[in-house]
Order: C-alpha cells, then structure tokens, then sequence
C-alpha cells in the first residue's frame, strides 16, 4: 500500500482532507484516529503534525505526505516536492524597526526571530550574512519590542500585525510557500494515480463550464472570447443558423466572460461547476 502522510491539524489539514475527499480516498471519521486504512484504494494514511510530515517522508518511512514548502525547506530533510497543491499560500518576509534595515546584508550580527530558524539561515546563507536566530513557535511580532530580537521572519499577508508593533517589511521575499505534494524521491506504486486525482481536483476547484447558444454568424466572436481548455465544443441547435457552445474556463474570469458574451449576442448562458477532471 501507498504510505501517506496527512496533516493533523492546522491551516492545512482541512483543505488537504478534503481533496483527499474529492479525489475518492476514504477520509478518517474520528479526529483521534492516526491511521486509515482504505484498502479499496490501496494506500494508507498517517495523520501527522505538519511539521514532522518532511521527516518521516525523507526518512523512507512513509511514501509521499502533504505539508507546507515551508516545512519541508525547514526540516532539511531528503523529501522532495512533486507539486504545488494552489492552497495554504503564504509568503515569508523580513520585518524589523521602522528605518533601520533597507535589505538582508543589513542584518549581519543582529538577533533575528522566526519559527523557521534553518529556512532563515539559509537564506541568509546564499547572501553571505551571519545573524544569531531566535526560535520561537509563535507571536514573532513582539520580540523586537520585548528585547529578544532586532528583527523577525515571519509570514506576512497585510503587514497590519507588523505595523501594530512598530515593524516594516524590507528586503526581497525569503520564500513563497504553499501546500505541497513531496515524496522520499521514489517512485511508489499508486504515487501516479494519487498526483493524478489531486490535478483532477485542481483543475475542477480553478475552472466551470459554461454553455451558450449563439447565431453561427456570431461564433467566432464568442470563442475569441473564451476558447476553452484546448477548444470549444459547437454543436448545432435546431433553431437553423443557431449552434450551442460549451467552453472551460477559469472560476475567478467567469463573470467577465459572461458580460462579454452577452456583448456579443450569446443568449442562455450557464455556468457549472466541475466536480472532477481528467486532462
């Protein structure tokens, strides 16, 4: 069986349960339990702490596992990523005093704390500065002002958590993170159809399909408009020098594309979701 290692609990353990769920593996049914056995598919799940999930997948006892890009450059371990997954986003910057830094060789000597000492060291590394690294688990933002750093890494989305403790980001990004898909670096059976059935589930959360009938006089108009994944599918209506259009698009363009046609004399224009996709 494939051995897999899921996230417990934490941003990423209810988005990843549930593609795991879309892609038709069976799901655990009591939060306690720390291993499913779904025998129909052949695999087995291991419900870990995300950041333990790099260690056991590098270290060949378990065969492919899902946590953060972050975790995994953290953990040095010998896992390595298949795949982005697209969720659990995050970008890890450096904050410190207002004015004092402008980029990372300004941080040579200073204390710095972070939650991901071993990713901040080598990023640090690659620019040639040393700094001594404070680990803390959590609430980074409030060293500087407690005394405990001169500056943090920390994972920032608006900067408002920052700003609150008289804190600016400088410098370029240390990483953007996601979910991730990683492996021991084999190839175990099963690991093509699990990558298979999580692009599925992918494809099927970015896109819809929409359907439109349109005069054939207007046609290429509509598909310059939305051509679909490779083309669109035309098939002709009864009504004579009408045909009905089925294309895919992207989720987040569905309403622009809608206006357009409608600009163009599309009329009966649906939008449906995609529960899974194979392309």
């Amino acid at each position: 069986m494939l051995k897999i290692a899921v996230p417990n609990k934490g941003s990423l353990a209810e988005t990843a349960a549930w593609m795991l769920d879309e892609a038709g593996y069976r799901g655990r049914r009591d939060g306690k339990e720390l291993i499913v056995v779904d025998a129909r598919n052949e695999v087995e799940f291991f419900f870990l702490r995300p950041r333990d999930i790099a260690t056991y997948v590098g270290s060949g006892a378990l065969d492919v596992g899902i946590t953060g890009r972050d975790l995994l450059l953290d953990s040095r371990s010998d896992a390595v990523e298949v795949e982005g997954l697209g969720f659990a986003r995050s970008t890890f910057r450096f904050a410190g005093p207002a004015g004092r830094f402008q980029s990372a060789a300004d941080l040579q000597g200073v204390r710095i704390a972070s939650s991901y000492t071993t990713l901040v060291e080598d990023h640090l590394a690659e620019h040639g500065v040393t700094a001594e690294l404070v680990r803390l688990d959590g609430a980074v933002e409030s060293s500087v002002r407690l005394g405990v750093a001169d500056a943090v890494a920390d994972v920032v989305e608006t900067g408002a958590t920052l700003r609150a403790q008289g804190l600016e980001v400088f410098g370029d990004p240390i990483l953007t993170s996601e979910a991730v898909l990683i492996s021991n670096g084999g190839s175990p059976e099963g690991l093509t159809r699990l990558k298979r059935r999580l692009d599925g589930v992918m494809v099927a959360r970015d896109y819809v399909l929409v359907d439109y009938d349109i005069e054939r006089s207007r046609l290429d108009a509509a598909i310059g408009i939305a051509r679909g994944f490779e083309s669109a599918t035309v098939s002709p209506l009864q009504r004579e020098g009408w045909v009905a259009v089925r294309v895919m698009v992207r989720r987040d363009d569905t309403n622009q594309i809608m206006d357009a046609l409608d600009d163009v004399g599309a009329t009966a224009i649906i939008v449906s979701r995609i529960h899974a996709a194979r392309l």
